[in-house]
């Protein structure tokens, strides 16, 4: 078994010393690799691959096992977890680790509708160490308190309730596609992340319509992923999910959705309130209703002239992570039902015309919905 050198925090010269053995280490023998996580075969949808004698697995595969949280647009990957940061490139060799910039030897890159990355790099960027049975051909990846990861920041945790209750401790977070949603797609990703405490993976099933689909799912301590091989029935579609959480207590829960009903365009926005016309306070909340998980960006500035073009000073954007300047942008996600909502503080005098502009990008496909554009006043 060829051993990495222990892991260290990635510093500038601990990150480049890292990089310099990453990149002799000797290529993966030909056939079929098997990940192992602190023992545990992780079953990954889809499988491992190698490239250039290095093993690549889908995005989320590796980062979500480890802990860590995951955003993927436009190209960029950006995760976060166990004290660590990491952006990666589609295509590019260039890499940040904890703000350090680095160099692979082979970047990520996209194999139909997977996305896959360099396994050892991004496992040991996150504070794991890897090592490689090559008789074997198994990637033995070690982190400890992987069966208790601390939670993303994006997920919402809920008190475990009473483990003497009916369904155990864990409850489903996060679900896409939404409960009751009704999707265009008749191959939606499923996926959802579990609430009040974290499962044994290899206990997780996972049944779609009755059928056990848990060999093509990624399955972690914090949820699972599913990605249909053929398209779905048209229809309504029940999903199941049982197992046990790390204490042994067993659950079991579910959801429905329907897919291959919505007349509906990815990313196409509506609900939108403040409606157009409508007089606001200085502090006031934009929601709306769009794709279940998309992508929306909402832009606020003075209206010009006669017509919603976004323009001219508003004076200081307060609050919600907005710039300071002509314009204000916010970005934020929707959620398993479409929903979203971004609250503004605006110190402009009574009576100012802002434009808001919004677009939604369905992540699914990258589609992007008809803009919206309304005005509002200060009151």
């Amino acid at each position: 078994m060829l051993s990495s050198p222990t892991t260290r925090n990635l510093s500038a010269i601990g990150a480049a010393a890292l990089l310099t053995t990453l990149l002799a280490v000797p290529a993966f023998a030909a056939g079929p690799v098997t990940v192992q996580l602190n023992g545990n075969t992780l079953n990954l949808n889809p499988p491992p691959t190698e490239r250039a004698g290095r093993v690549f697995v889908p995005l989320r595969g590796v980062f979500e096992n480890l802990g860590a949280s995951v955003v993927y647009a436009g190209g960029v990957i950006n995760a976060t977890g166990r004290g660590h940061s990491v952006s990666l490139r589609i295509g590019s060799q260039q890499a940040t680790v904890d703000g350090q910039q680095q160099t692979l030897d082979v970047a990520p890159f996209i194999i139909g509708a997977s996305t896959y990355v360099p396994l050892r790099f991004v496992s040991q960027a996150l504070g794991a160490t890897v090592n490689y049975d090559g008789s074997n051909n198994i990637v033995a990846i070690s982190a400890s308190g992987a069966s208790t990861l601390q939670q993303p920041s994006n997920q919402t945790i809920t008190p475990a309730p009473n483990p003497n209750a009916q369904g155990g401790a864990i409850t489903l977070g996060n679900v896409l596609p939404g409960r009751g949603a009704s999707v265009s797609a008749r191959r939606p990703t499923i996926e959802a992340t579990f609430a009040g405490a974290t499962a044994e993976p290899n206990s997780i099933r996972i049944a779609v319509d009755g059928a056990d689909v848990t060999g093509d799912s990624t399955r972690s301590p914090r949820g699972f992923t599913y990605a249909p091989r053929s398209p779905l029935q048209a229809g309504e579609h029940t999903v199941r999910v049982t197992g046990t959480d790390t204490n042994g207590q067993s659950f079991n829960r579910g959801w429905r959705f329907s897919s291959g009903t919505s007349t509906a365009l990815a990313g196409q926005i509506s609900n939108v309130r403040p409606g157009d016309g409508a007089v606001v306070p200085r502090q006031f909340t934009i929601t709306g209703h769009t794709t279940p998980g998309a992508r929306v960006n909402i832009q606020i500035g003075a209206a010009s002239g006669g017509s919603n073009t976004i323009g001219g000073l508003i004076g200081a954007i307060l609050g919600g992570g907005g710039n300071q300047g002509s314009t204000a942008s916010f970005t934020v996600n929707a959620d398993g039902n479409g929903d979203f909502s971004q609250p503004v503080s605006i110190n402009a005098p009574s009576g100012t015309q802002l434009a808001i502009a919004i677009n939604a990008t369905d992540m699914q496909t990258g589609a992007t919905g008809t803009p919206v554009q309304e005005r509002v006043t200060i009151q």
